[in-house]
């Protein structure tokens, strides 16, 4: 079969596109460069003060001795894993309590005022008693993430769920479906997307509630040499530390942006 021939007006159409979106790669490159650029000039020039917000080539040194001292690894690889796992298991338990939650409605009706509740609640008031009950190690810090994203994967997904319209699950149980096929059929698609929304932000969530752990109670991460570095005022450390945090969320960000468009093909 012969390939389809594009018009002349959609090629435009699709050069325009592609014009459109290497400008905006090149504009986003070009604000980080300016950025840094203005950053790293305004040390120089004495503008601030070093000593407080530091300067790029003070990170690049810092991140360079992490690496040869052999830490920096050690420290990325710790909040990395305790974030992955915060964020796989927040994620996984909250579709999963969404599920429960709609398909038992009366349970839903019961729990909702709670739901709103936890949701409101500053997880960091529960960290001494997470200590106190999983004791001063890695166990508390996953658990602090796992309770920062659970709340907030129910509830966005559970909207997703209940969104899907009465019509579509009318006909399908005047055609005979069980619930669970009403529920595979019609409910979990029109919930994908919120279910991809949840997972957006359940990544800073994860970050959030680990970075938190960490300060309260740890011996390697990121958060952990934030809290070292801001102590005996080596905010080189604490700058750097940031901003290694920063490309890793933005890292772990944009593979869930591509898994997103995996899933909508």
């Amino acid at each position: 079969m012969k390939p389809t021939a594009v018009s002349e007006a959609h090629a435009r159409y699709l050069k325009t596109i592609r014009r459109n979106t290497r400008l905006v790669r090149l504009a986003r490159i070009g604000i980080l460069i300016g950025f840094v650029l203005l950053w790293e000039l305004g040390a120089d020039l004495r503008w601030f003060d070093p000593f407080i917000l530091s300067s790029p080539s003070r990170i690049l040194a810092t991140v360079v001795r992490l690496y040869s001292d052999g830490s920096l690894w050690l420290h990325i690889g710790t909040t990395l894993l305790e974030t992955v796992l915060g964020f796989l298991l927040g994620t996984l338990l909250g579709a999963l309590f969404a599920v429960l939650l709609w398909w038992l409605p009366r349970l839903n009706r019961i729990l909702d005022p709670y739901l709103v509740v936890l949701n409101a609640l500053p997880k960091i008031a529960l960290g001494p008693v997470l200590i106190v009950w999983f004791g001063a190690g890695m166990t508390s810090i996953v658990v602090m993430g796992v309770l920062v994203s659970l709340v907030v994967t129910t509830v966005t997904v559970l909207n997703g769920f209940l969104a899907a319209t009465d019509e579509k699950q009318l006909l399908m149980r005047t055609l005979g479906a069980t619930k669970l096929q009403i529920f595979t059929k019609v409910v979990l698609p029109s919930g994908i997307p919120d279910l991809i929304s949840a997972l957006k932000i359940s990544v800073g969530m994860s970050w959030v509630g680990v970075i938190v752990g960490e300060y309260l109670v740890s011996k390697a991460g990121l958060g952990y040499l934030i809290v070292y570095g801001g102590q005996v005022f080596k905010l080189d450390l604490v700058m750097a530390s940031v901003m290694i945090l920063c490309v890793l969320a933005a890292l772990m960000y944009y593979a869930v942006a591509l898994l997103e468009k995996k899933v909508r093909k």
